[in-house]
């Protein structure tokens, strides 16, 4: 299966959170990196945990291990994000999130905050949507960020 597949299908397993927004927000990218918040507030590290965990939403737990309940339900298709936030900074880990195919074109991860380009096939609930909304990333972003071992 090409990447582009697995990313489609990644987006069709995933529940339509309530508060996903239309269109994203504008952001800026500079090097590798979105080093603004999507959101005028900072991100919650205890929902972005919470999220993490979150099977049918955020899917993280799919493909990444980390430091979360559950070790044996994590998956190893991509990195380990243990000690993340000793790594990359906030703005490195947001453009990860947010587009990850910004940083690499062949990536099986799906871009949370980038409407699905036209013509991917993409499940109904998604089309013109953005997998997470602005404050969702930040959850997520604040609490990535705030592991450093």
């Amino acid at each position: 299966m090409k990447p582009a597949g697995v990313g489609a299908a990644i987006l069709a397993l995933a529940a339509l959170p309530a508060d996903a927004e239309e269109a994203p927000v504008p952001y800026r990218i500079v090097g590798d990196a979105i080093p603004a918040p999507l959101t005028g507030r900072p991100g919650d590290p205890a929902r972005g945990a919470a999220l993490i965990g979150e099977r049918h939403q955020s899917l993280c737990v799919l493909c990444h291990a980390g430091p979360w309940p559950d070790p044996h339900l994590q998956g190893t298709l991509g990195p380990d994000l243990s000690g993340v936030g000793a790594r990359l900074d906030a703005g490195q880990i947001r453009l990860r999130i947010v587009d990850p195919k910004h940083l690499d074109p062949a990536t099986i991860m799906p871009a949370y905050y980038r409407l699905p380009d036209p013509g991917q096939n993409v499940a109904e609930a998604f089309a013109g949507r953005t997998i997470l909304s602005a404050a969702e990333i930040e959850d997520l972003v604040a609490h990535l960020a705030s592991l450093k071992d």
